[in-house]
């Protein structure tokens, strides 16, 4: 390329622009196969409609199957009264782990 300002055959050697300042921005979400709570249809990262209806977000924790469903754990623990199984897969209930 012919550097424009001197007319030469080379290549200007400036920087076409700085970066001033830089933000570094992160996401992040649980490692499931579903990110939606299949009994209450919230999103599994808020609480579910119970706990936010008493106020009780912070309350309100995730469970997973062995089968990689995720629910929160209000929501299954009442399911589980009425079946035993993943309300997905129809797998049998059995917690690989509790997180929130």
């Amino acid at each position: 390329m012919a550097d424009a300002k001197n007319g030469k055959g080379k290549a200007s050697k400036e920087p076409l622009f700085s970066v001033k300042k830089w933000n570094a921005v992160a996401m992040w979400s649980w490692d499931v196969e579903c990110d939606t709570c299949a009994i209450c249809k919230v999103h599994i990262m808020d609480a579910c409609l119970r706990c936010q209806s008493e106020n009780k977000q912070e309350e309100c924790v995730v469970v997973w199957g062995e089968c990689n469903h995720s629910f929160h754990n209000c929501c299954m623990s009442l399911w589980v009264v009425q079946s035993n199984r993943c309300p997905l897969c129809q797998a049998d209930w059995i917690v690989q782990r509790i997180g929130r």
